[in-house]
């Protein structure tokens, strides 16, 4: 049996990735509300705010050290399985990555201790403003990586030496600030505060649901929706922004997410399709008459864009990159309706006495992170068959091993992940069970960080062995 290294490798990196979104997604969204929450408790003095801060903190501190763990294999497949993207695309992307370490995991990791450990050591300014340095590390963190991954999209202020086989940067903020840059980033940071906003909604929902912990039920339930309903309403327009720039630059992968093999005009906005890739042609399809033309082109006689415009060699799999935007799709109007119902309930004064909608806010608590991952899917799928833009293509990028020892490599990441991912949403599950007064309860801060660095001891002070001044 004979086993296709190129998908293998394909198959591998999306399996990782996938796995790993999860957590940098929860890690920049609860990072920024950690912040919000301990500047509320250190302005208002509201205990309440303590104890969420304190039970989100224990969330938090898992899903940022199992990001960290299954951030590290992303960067070992680069040589490992695309040796030829790291060899060609080394001198652009290596210095982005190294950044990304030297300014935003440093950053992280210098704060990181006094966050989660140094509440009761040092003073309330230097643990709030250890918390913000960690949420703008995170933030730094998404910045790099996203221009890494955007200049993978659009390459800009790189020339291909083809004799070399290599590229070389003429301009490092061109390849920083690559087209699709400056809108793909904050469409990345939104998805994760709204993923994080629903996530924190749901939690409060299951305790209202419950009538548990009902005073940190509310508050949570009322923090969460209404930073999702303030993130929904810049992501909707972000997104559309982001849609069209593609269609600038990687017009095959709109047209992909839009299901239509030629140009269509008056076109429905397609809900359901089974394309056959080889025949270019759907042999079924159901969707909303008129709305696809609106939505693409503003106008209901618009021509939507079909795929046959592109190449056969250089076109996307047309079946994972239509579900997986319509699936991110489609959630983020039922994210955008919940929110409105939210602000509906609110103004009518039923938003915690309304249980149908806790119920459904409580089943939507991983809307934002479903979304997330189809976005990626939609993005990376959709960019094949290239791995840099027009450029370097898949089949070009990948190391020439084995398939079977891809596989065998693929089992086994898959098999950890799985336990890493149980391992996770059990421990998780059970945070949220005990519920946020099995926090630990100790005084909310120490004094001040020169009373933490000094030395412990008898004589610290001057004091004799029996802790008298001598």
């Amino acid at each position: 049996m004979t086993f296709d290294p190129v998908m293998l490798a394909r198959v591998q990196f999306g399996l990782t990735v996938t796995f790993h979104i999860i957590f940098p997604t929860m890690s920049i969204g609860l990072a920024a509300f950690l912040a919000i929450t301990e500047g509320l408790w250190l302005k208002t003095r509201d205990e309440l705010y303590l104890r969420i801060y304190r039970f989100w903190l224990n969330i938090f501190a898992l899903g940022f050290g199992v990001g960290v763990v299954s951030g590290i294999v992303l960067s070992f497949e680069f040589g490992t399985n695309f040796a030829g993207f790291a060899r060609m695309a080394g001198p652009v992307i290596g210095p982005l990555i190294a950044l990304e370490v030297l300014t935003a995991f440093f950053l992280e990791a210098g704060f990181l201790g006094i966050m989660l450990f140094g509440m009761a050591r040092v003073g309330p300014k230097l643990h709030f403003f250890a918390t913000l340095m960690v949420a703008i590390g995170t933030i730094l963190s998404a910045s790099w990586i996203l221009a890494a991954n955007s200049w993978m999209h659009t390459p800009d202020g790189v020339v291909f030496d083809a004799a070399a086989q290599q590229f070389h940067v003429v301009d490092r903020l061109r390849v920083i600030f690559n087209p699709s840059y400056l809108v793909r980033l904050p469409h990345m940071l939104l998805a994760a505060y709204l993923s994080v906003s629903f996530l924190v909604a749901g939690v409060g929902a299951y305790y209202l649901l419950r009538r548990t912990h009902l005073d940190f039920a509310r508050r949570t339930f009322s923090m969460g929706l209404g930073f999702a309903s303030i993130a929904i309403a810049l992501q909707l327009p972000l997104g559309d922004t982001v849609g069209f720039r593609m269609f600038d630059h990687q017009p095959a992968k709109f047209q992909a997410m839009e299901g239509y093999w030629d140009s269509t005009a008056r076109a429905p906005y397609l809900l359901f399709i089974t394309p056959h890739q080889s025949e270019a042609r759907n042999g079924a399809q159901f969707g909303i008459p008129l709305l696809g033309s609106l939505i693409v082109t503003r106008s209901l006689d618009g021509a939507v864009p079909g795929l046959k415009n592109t190449p056969v060699a250089d076109r996307p799999p047309m079946g994972p990159v239509f579900y997986a935007f319509r699936i991110m799709f489609l959630l983020g109007l039922l994210m955008f309706t919940a929110a409105g119902m939210s602000i509906w309930l609110r103004l009518r004064g039923r938003l915690f006495s309304a249980r149908w909608f806790h119920r459904l806010i409580q089943y939507m608590a991983p809307a934002g992170l479903i979304a997330t991952i189809a976005g990626w899917y939609t993005s990376e799928i959709g960019r094949q068959p290239w791995v840099v833009y027009g450029y370097l293509r898949t089949a070009d990028a990948v190391s020439p091993l084995p398939g079977s020892n891809i596989l065998l490599s693929t089992i086994s990441f898959a098999v950890t992940y799985a336990l890493f991912l149980a391992a996770f949403v059990g421990i998780a599950v059970r945070v949220i069970r005990k519920g946020p007064d099995a926090a630990t309860n100790t005084a909310p801060y120490g004094a001040s960080l020169k009373h933490a660095l000094m030395p412990e001891g008898p004589r610290a002070h001057g004091d004799d062995l029996h802790g008298r001044p001598s």
